[in-house]
C-alpha cells in the first residue's frame, strides 16, 4: 500500500460526507461539481416532491373515494413517481461514487483535476453517455413505463364491472394468475389457446423458413437461367403490404364467394371446403397464408448468404464425390444457419405474437362454445386483445400478457445463447 494512502483516508470521509449530495465534492475541493450536485438535489426535491408524495399514496391505495379518485390514473401517477425516484437514486449513487473515486485519488497522492481537465474528461469519457441520455429517458417512458403498467395491472381486479371512477380498483395479489389455472373456464381456454399458439408458431414459421431456403438454393443453381426475373417474382409477395394480402386471402377463402371454392376446387372436381367455419381448415389456411407472407424475407436473406459462400468448398466436395444432398447438408445448410440463426429465431418469436394475420383473416373465429372470449384460431395475443376490448377483463389480460412475455423472452434468450453465431469460437 502507498505510504500516502496509509496516512490518509479521504475516500471514506468524502463518501460519508456525500450522504448529503455535494458535500463530498466540496471536501475534495471540487466546488463547481459539488455545487452542481447540490443544485440538482434542491431542484429535484422541490420539483418532484408532490409527484412522489401523491404517486406513492396512489399506488399503495389506488384511491379511497369512488367518483373522486380514479384508480388507473393513480396507478399511472404511482409508476411515474417510482421512475422519478429511480432517476433520483441514480443521480445520488453517481454523487457517492464520484466522491469516493476522487477521495481515493487524493489518498494515492494525485492532484485534483482542474476545471479544464474535468471538462476534457467529460468530453472524452462522458460524451457518449450525454448523447445517449435523451434516448435513454425516452426509453424509460416509452418502453419501461408500459411494461411496469402491465405488470402492476395484472395484480389488480380491474375489469369492466368495476371500472373507475364509478368504482375503485383493488390490489388482488396473484389472484388473476391463480384463476387462469384454477378456474375451469379460464384453464380450459388458456391451455387450448396456448396449444394452438405453439402449433401455429412452429408450423407456420418452420414452413416459411423451409420454403424460403429451398427456393433460394434452387434459384442459386448455376444451370438455372433467368435468375433475376425468377428472384423478382419470388420477392413480389413481400412488396405487397401484408394488410392488403391478408384481406385478399380472406376474400379468396370465403365459403360462399371465394375463388378457392368456386374456381380452383371446382376445377379440380373437389367439393367446397368450410374455410371460415371449420376450425381445422381455418388453421390450415392461416398456416399457408403466413408461409406465403413470410417466405420472401427468408428467400432474400438466404440468397445473400449463398452468394457469399466460396465456390472452392463446393469444388472440393465435388472432387471428393459428394452428392448434391451431401453438399447441402455439410456445406450450404450449416453456413446458412450460422449466418442467419438469430434472425430465424426472431421469425418464431414474431409469429408467436403475430396478431395481424389471425385478426384480419377472420378475427380468431370460428367461435367455440365454452371458451372464455377466445375463438378456435385465436392465439394468445389476439385473445388478449379480445379480453381487453371485447370482454373487459383488463386484469386477466395483463396477467396473460406477462406469462406470454415470459415465455417469449425465455425461449428467445435460450435459443440465442445456443446459436453458434453468438459463441466466440470459430465455426470452422
Amino acid at each position: 500500500m502507498d505510504i500516502t494512502e496509509a496516512k490518509t483516508n479521504h475516500k471514506k470521509i468524502a463518501t460519508y460526507l456525500s450522504i448529503f449530495p455535494g458535500a463530498g465534492q466540496f471536501y475534495n475541493r471540487q466546488f463547481i461539481k459539488g455545487s452542481v450536485f447540490l443544485f440538482l438535489t434542491i431542484i429535484f426535491m422541490s420539483a418532484f416532491w408532490d409527484i412522489i408524495d401523491i404517486g406513492l399514496w396512489g399506488i399503495v391505495t389506488l384511491g379511497e373515494i369512488p367518483m373522486e379518485d380514479h384508480s388507473i390514473f393513480l396507478l399511472v401517477q404511482g409508476i411515474i413517481a417510482l421512475l422519478v425516484i429511480a432517476i433520483g437514486i441514480t443521480i445520488y449513487v453517481i454523487n457517492l461514487v464520484d466522491a469516493y473515486r476522487n477521495g481515493k485519488r487524493r489518498d494515492l497522492g494525485f492532484e485534483k483535476n482542474s476545471i479544464r481537465q474535468q471538462y476534457q474528461n467529460l468530453i472524452d469519457t462522458g460524451f457518449p453517455y450525454l448523447m445517449l441520455s435523451p434516448g435513454f429517458f425516452l426509453l424509460i417512458f416509452v418502453v419501461i413505463f408500459p411494461i411496469l403498467f402491465v405488470i402492476l395491472l395484472s395484480f389488480t381486479n380491474y375489469s369492466i364491472s368495476n371500472s373507475p371512477p364509478a368504482k375503485l380498483v383493488d390490489w388482488v395479489g396473484f389472484d388473476n394468475y391463480i384463476d387462469i389455472f384454477k378456474m375451469d373456464t379460464w384453464r380450459h381456454t388458456f391451455f387450448n389457446v396456448f396449444k394452438w399458439t405453439i402449433i401455429w408458431t412452429f408450423a407456420a414459421t418452420t414452413l416459411q423458413i423451409a420454403v424460403g431456403i429451398f427456393l433460394a438454393v434452387l434459384v442459386n443453381q448455376k444451370e438455372l437461367k433467368f435468375k433475376k426475373m425468377i428472384r423478382t417474382i419470388f420477392i413480389l409477395p413481400w412488396a405487397v403490404p401484408a394488410f392488403v394480402s391478408i384481406l385478399v386471402f380472406a376474400g379468396m377463402f370465403n365459403n360462399t364467394f371465394g375463388t378457392i371454392n368456386n374456381d380452383i376446387l371446382a376445377f379440380l372436381g373437389i367439393g367446397p371446403i368450410s374455410w371460415m367455419t371449420d376450425p381445422f381448415w381455418t388453421k390450415f389456411a392461416l398456416i399457408m397464408i403466413q408461409s406465403w407472407l413470410g417466405f420472401p424475407f427468408i428467400f432474400v436473406m438466404v440468397t445473400g448468404v449463398l452468394q457469399s459462400i466460396p465456390n472452392e468448398l463446393y469444388e472440393a466436395a465435388q472432387v471428393d464425390g459428394a452428392s448434391m444432398w451431401q453438399k447441402f447438408k455439410n456445406i450450404t445448410f450449416p453456413i446458412v444457419m450460422y449466418a442467419t440463426a438469430p434472425i430465424m429465431i426472431t421469425q418464431y418469436t414474431f409469429n408467436f405474437n403475430n396478431f395481424n394475420v389471425i385478426f384480419l383473416f377472420n378475427g380468431g373465429d370460428p367461435a367455440v362454445v365454452g371458451q372464455n372470449g377466445a375463438g378456435a384460431t385465436d392465439i394468445l395475443i389476439s385473445w388478449i386483445y379480445k379480453l381487453t376490448l371485447e370482454v373487459g377483463q383488463y386484469g386477466k389480460a395483463a396477467a396473460i400478457t406477462m406469462m406470454l412475455s415470459l415465455v417469449v423472452i425465455t425461449v428467445a434468450i435460450w435459443q440465442f445463447r445456443r446459436t453458434k453465431s453468438f459463441q466466440e469460437e470459430d465455426m470452422m
